[in-house]
């Protein structure tokens, strides 16, 4: 079958990564767009073919026969329509981060149980064969019981959290804006916008959920983060070290460096490098071969997989409704901590 496919939010990344994708995808197609502003639909719409344009999502959810719907609004505004489209019955894509408050996350992970759907949050990295192997290797026991995360990331944004426009989106049809981004109040700031990625990698392969953060920050001049340094335990007992930085000069790009230590041996993965091996205490050790070319962030690859879900076709999701509101217990606790001083725990 071919997947009906509707799309909230018509801004930057919509249309020059979900749409696109979608078109290129032979089991899928978007038919309906949807934002609240209607000159935004209409280019849109003519830049594509989509007739389907509605400026109120539960019109657009009652008119069309949507297998899946994607969520690409601002980062305060994904749980109404996530939560909306699950009851319609379409599976969700919902952008990262995939919520802003844990109470949102949960809330949103039960919704996509009681409706039977999934919910997939776009964090690329997670669909690749090296984020598979890695999985793979923790659940297998390849490292015994895991003790110990640190997970590092950097991205060559100090200009987007800054407020600024950023440079790598100039003469395009829209530009990412400052009110998402770059404001305090509303869950602008690098871990929201950036630290989602290597927080879901770290959760999803090491199968991680967070019980209490104490972080530190520091600010751009927008006010929001652009530096993080955090240390957390998890609900199994083990420790983990998390860091982020926007100002990676824009020649060197994003990196992640995630290494997982267990009771039997460790995993290190950095995309910067294309590494990710595994050490053991007896000298098993394991090497997981990725081309420079997987090791570049790919946007469309969970546009992709996407696709196929709504198609019915089966798939592994591996950033999924659970993993989504495990990364947003974990970033709402590091932001709770930041402001108060003191250590959050997740759930107060």
């Amino acid at each position: 079958m071919t997947a009906r496919i509707g799309v909230v939010g018509i801004g930057w990344w919509a249309t020059v990564n979900h749409i696109p994708t979608i078109s290129d995808c032979p089991q899928a197609e978007v038919v309906a767009i949807c934002d609240l502003d209607a000159d935004r639909l209409q280019k849109a719409g003519a830049a594509f073919g989509i007739t389907g344009q509605y400026r109120d999502l539960d019109d657009m959810l009652a008119a069309e026969r949507l297998d899946g719907v994607m969520v690409s609004t601002p980062h305060t505004a994904h749980t109404g329509p996530a939560v909306a489209a699950l009851k319609a019955g379409a599976h969700v894509l919902v952008e990262k981060p995939m919520a802003t408050t844990a109470a949102d996350g949960r809330a949103i992970a039960d919704a996509a149980m009681a409706a039977g759907k999934q919910v997939l949050v776009p964090t690329g990295a997670n669909f690749t064969s090296y984020t598979a192997q890695a999985a793979a290797w923790v659940r297998d026991g390849r490292i015994g019981e895991v003790r110990h995360a640190v997970c590092q990331m950097g991205s060559a944004l100090g200009d987007l959290f800054a407020g600024q426009p950023m440079l790598e989106t100039d003469g395009q049809m829209f530009r990412p804006p400052a009110s998402t981004w770059a404001d305090p109040a509303k869950a602008g700031g690098y871990g929201w916008g950036q630290m989602s990625h290597s927080l879901a990698w770290l959760c999803h392969v090491a199968d991680l959920q967070f019980e209490s953060v104490y972080c530190m920050d520091g600010k751009s001049g927008s006010g929001v983060d652009y530096y993080d340094a955090a240390c957390a335990r998890a609900t199994n007992g083990a420790t983990v070290a998390l860091s982020g930085s926007a100002t990676t000069p824009k020649h060197k790009g994003m990196h992640m460096d995630i290494r997982i230590y267990g009771t039997e041996g460790m995993i290190m993965f950095d995309n910067e490098r294309a590494r990710l091996s595994l050490h053991r205490m007896d000298g098993a050790d394991d090497i997981f071969d990725i081309s420079p070319q997987e090791a570049e962030y790919d946007g469309t690859l969970p546009v992709r997989v996407f696709a196929q879900l709504c198609a019915g076709d089966a798939v592994v999701n591996a950033s999924d409704a659970e993993c989504g509101a495990r990364v947003t217990e974990a970033l709402d606790a590091m932001y709770r901590s930041a402001a108060s001083g003191a250590l959050a725990t997740i759930g107060e």
